[in-house]
């Protein structure tokens, strides 16, 4: 959590009035926000700690926080209310965010918002009194597997680092490192099987001082952060086991991926095949290879495994794409052949701002459950967002890791290990501490206990995906079984995949009795699965581009007395023949205890059969978790099922509550069979949006078409979202693609004038629904205004006043603009006489315009950081700047103010023109 101080800041601008030259009037960069008052609730005030600077192309929207915002994978997001309004740059100091309002619609700053992956940074997070907190429930303990990954293998390992020239990445300005750890085994023959580690997003640079940035390169006296030597645990582990391993280092991409509309995605995913392509080169030739690499056995590159952390997991996933249907090439920063095969993908606690798994390679995905970095765990669309694509075979499993963090699966994020300042992600406030999440209670890992527990689950999916040892399955498909040696931790499992056959999907075609289809993400309560006020939040209901996204939805049960079916019916029968038990994903509120539902199903000659009950129980949670989580329950279909039912025609399910109230939402069904069968990828066309600039132009209207790519092969379904720019609102529809052919059109109409105005764009984002993959999925136009800013004049209109009236000047454009133009002006000290003082403006004015009390009396230059801002409407040509007075009983001379035309930081300009007011005495 990070709290937001209490001081308000306002807009400044350049402002030029009469007798100045033009070049008052002219945009400049917004430079750091200034603290002006301490309330502007009312009329067209900014909420606290934001600001808008600049003018034309430079106008921003800030925000700055009291405290550093900790640099992690989540990416830090602008709203308006529910609406969007964009993703923010970080400056150096890291408290403070600046999003451009080029083709932003900001109609309303009353509810600016400031959030991380659905958590607020700009106000204290929901206390336990928004639904209050039940007591923290602890899962059982699971049966023990029979085969126990987490223990060592045979094998002795050898260390070394390798430093090779560093890449340059499209959209980089600084190249991007190219160096990497390595852990090999010793002993061993033949060709061993290579694992390669990508960690997430994290400071990428500290002094011995303790002092930490983002940037790239690293200035002189600091050092870069070793992020890359944070998983030698996991290494030596699969290293033991015959792995030859490397953790390559992406602080490069750290601190230059906030420009990038993916986040780095594509930038991660090159260079990961940059380094896939030199182990290539050193496999076929070993005298080539660094040491580091030669004092180990060479690896086969037919069987690599890629393990991600934060936004490393959305990289290596996109690494796992493109290696499989290669990217355009402008936008890539590897260029050859893929000559190795990617056998699995382990994902921790990743971000997919994408949305856009890759459903033909097996994953793995971690969910730490006290993630205080990427909080809704937004990785569990890994596995969601796999069903139907594809084929279907690829195994996609969920581990939910009780009481983990995100930062403590890497040694150097972990206070106490890290050579580099570190901390705990998750935020405790000792007044209020966390009942699951805060260190030191029962369900809360220690940073051992948890990284012992992810070196085990990263050796099972190795051990499934690459080695094909089925015998570890269990751990992760929802069996119900654990590793022993991730003991103390508590870890849950669910999948989709594998043998799973046919299922019943609410984000199909569906008809629902006895519940309530429901939508992921709706601002509608009545259609929503959880309402924004719901405490606590769903890793299956993760917000993405919009706040409304059609076919992402669930069932949700609520009922007061046992014995009321919901019924679930898809538009065509499905089969079970052949297998042995129906799979489902059942969510019940977190802490909740014993809910038990009977599940039957009726053929299409309308026998029923009840197929056993389920007993399932809510996750530890909080209103701080994302705990809603599905629960994977199977009920048998044995012989004694298959004569008396039709299982090849089987036309519903039914879920009966036998509990006497409570809530439930089911995910899906599937027909379950074990095993794990291979995988053979489709061949699938691939969907790349580009963004296109142009010049408004003076007159006339012209169109202009969003960049689309679609390469690959065969055809498959997208959902397309285009937005609305004048509205907000977003409209999709669903298009098929065909490489070759124009399948996505998205005209964007374009109205010249010779009108100043902000620049604008239309966003356009797109989703793969039925086989096809994604990679770059947001583009649009964006149109910059050509048109030049109107100069401002200033007239007085009462400039010479008695006390209690207002002083007042008139604010004139030399043209009407389609944007607000404002400036701001300095208070500078009068040069002659006495000046106005903090006992003769409104009390009222003063306070919402440098939160400073009239007491003690000073003069008006004296007040820290106090200049007043103007701005004309859109539309119109000039408007009113005032100065309330007030009348006392005192008998003084007259009483002038100064004020000064004052750059984007509110300072005034050497040798702008002055504007002064004089109030005389009223006694």
């Amino acid at each position: 959590m990070i709290r937001a101080r209490r001081i308000w800041v306002t807009a400044v601008a350049l402002l030029a009035v009469v007798g100045a030259s033009p070049g008052w009037a002219q945009a400049q960069q917004a430079s750091d926000a200034r603290p002006l008052a301490d309330s502007v609730d009312s009329g067209d005030g900014l909420p606290s700690d934001w600001s808008i600077t600049g003018e034309g192309s430079a106008r921003k929207l800030v925000w700055q926080s009291d405290e550093r915002v900790p640099m992690g994978d989540a990416r830090v997001e602008f709203y308006a209310g529910d609406r969007l309004l964009g993703r923010p740059a970080p400056a150096k100091d890291g408290r403070t965010f600046r999003l451009g309002l080029d083709g932003v619609p900001l109609d309303s700053v009353e509810d600016l918002q400031v959030r991380a992956a659905g958590r607020r940074l700009d106000a204290p997070e929901a206390s336990a009194g928004r639904g209050g907190r039940q007591a923290v429930t602890t899962p059982q303990r699971l049966p023990a597997n029979p085969v126990d990954p987490g223990k060592p293998g045979a094998y002795r390992t050898v260390t070394g680092e390798y430093d090779l020239d560093p890449v340059r990445l499209p959209g980089f300005a600084a190249p991007v490192e190219m160096r990497a750890v390595v852990v090999a085994p010793k002993g061993t023959d033949g060709r061993r099987p290579l694992a390669l580690f990508l960690h997430g997003r994290h400071f990428t640079c500290y002094t011995p001082q303790g002092e930490i940035t983002g940037d790239w390169p690293c200035a002189a006296g600091s050092k870069p952060v070793p992020s890359h030597r944070g998983y030698l645990r996991d290494q030596r582990l699969l290293a033991s086991q015959g792995y030859v391993t490397v953790s390559i280092s992406a602080n490069g991409i750290n601190g230059q991926d906030f420009s990038a509309e993916d986040g780095g995605a594509q930038a991660r995913s090159s260079l990961v095949r940059q380094h896939l392509a030199r182990w290539a080169d050193w496999s076929a030739h070993p005298s080539t290879a660094p040491a580091a690499v030669r004092q180990g056995p060479r690896a086969d590159l037919s069987r690599v495994l890629l393990v991600g952390h934060s936004r490393g997991g959305e990289g290596v996933n996109r690494a796992a794409m493109d290696s499989l249907y290669p990217p355009p090439a402008d936008q890539d920063g590897y260029h050859g052949p893929a000559r190795w095969r990617i056998r699995g993908t382990v994902l921790i606690g990743p971000t997919i701002f994408g949305q856009n798994p890759v459903a033909d390679v097996p994953s793995m995905t971690i969910l730490p459950g006290c993630d205080g970095d990427v909080s809704d765990l937004q990785g569990e669309v890994y596995v969601d967002g796999t069903r139907q694509v594809s084929r279907g075979a690829a195994l996609h499993s969920a581990v939910y890791m009780v009481g983990a963090n995100h930062n403590y699966f890497n040694s150097e994020w972990t206070p106490g290990q890290a050579e580099a300042p570190a901390d705990d992600d998750f935020w405790t406030d000792e007044q209020e501490r966390d009942p699951v999440c805060s260190p030191g209670t029962r369900t809360r890992l220690t940073a051992d206990q948890q990284h012992k527990a992810g070196a085990t689950y990263i050796a099972a999916a190795a051990r499934l995906f690459v080695a094909g040892d089925d015998r570890v399955r269990p751990l992760l498909d929802g069996s119900g079984r654990r590793a022993p040696s991730a003991d103390p931790a508590h870890v849950l499992t669910h999948a989709v995949g594998a043998r799973r056959g046919a299922g019943f999907l609410p984000d199909g075609k569906v008809t629902v009795s006895g519940g309530r289809l429901c939508s992921a993400v709706d601002p509608s309560a009545a259609r929503a699965c959880l309402s924004s006020e719901t405490a606590g939040a769903s890793p299956h209901f993760a917000q993405w581009e919009t706040d409304r996204e059609p076919g992402r939805r669930a069932v949700a049960l609520r009922w007061s007395a046992a014995g009321s079916a919901a019924r679930i019916r898809p538009d065509r029968p499905l089969s079970l023949a052949g297998d042995k038990a129906l799979a489902l994903r059942v969510i019940v509120p977190p802490n909740s205890t014993g809910t038990q539902l009977d599940v039957s199903v009726t053929d299409t000659a309308g026998r029923h059969r009840t197929l056993g009950r389920v007993k399932v129980d809510g996750l530890p949670g909080t209103d701080r978790t994302a705990s809603y989580w599905a629960r994977e329950v199977r009920v048998p279909i044995g012989a004694d099922d298959a004569a008396a039912l039709d299982l090849k025609h089987v036309k519903s399910l039914e879920l009966t509550p036998r509990t006497r109230s409570g809530r439930a939402w089911l995910m899906d069904a599937w027909g379950w069979r074990p095993g794990t069968p291979a995988v053979r990828e489709a061949r699938l066309p691939r969907v790349d949006l580009g963004r296109l600039t142009v010049k408004e132009g003076d007159s006339g209207v012209r169109t202009y078409r969003v960049p689309v790519r679609v390469s690959g092969q065969g055809s498959g379904q997208v959902r397309l979202f285009v937005s609305d720019p004048a509205t907000g609102g977003v409209k999709d529809r669903l298009v098929t693609v065909r490489p070759g052919t124009q399948s996505i059109d998205v005209p964007i109409k374009v109205e010249g004038n010779t009108r100043y105005g902000y620049d604008t764009g239309q966003a356009v984002f797109v989703k793969a629904v039925r086989t096809a993959v994604v990679g770059a999925h947001l583009g649009g136009v964006t149109v910059e205004n050509d048109d030049p800013m109107p100069t401002m004049s200033v007239t007085p209109v009462a400039d010479r006043v008695t006390e209690g009236q207002p002083l007042k000047w008139r604010v004139t454009l030399s043209a009407v603009a389609d944007a607000e133009v404002g400036g701001a002006y300095a208070v500078v000290p009068v040069t002659d006489g006495r000046e106005l003082s903090t006992k003769d403006v409104d009390p009222r004015w003063l306070e919402e315009n440098t939160g400073a009390s009239p007491d003690p009396e000073r003069p008006l230059s004296k007040v820290d950081g106090f200049y007043v801002w103007v701005s004309v409407p859109a539309g119109r040509t000039s408007t009113e700047l005032r100065i309330p007075t007030v009348k006392d009983q005192v008998a003084e001379q007259a009483e002038s103010l100064r004020l000064q035309a004052a750059d984007d930081s509110g300072e005034p300009q050497p040798g702008a023109p002055v504007i002064t007011g004089t109030v005389l005495d009223g006694s």
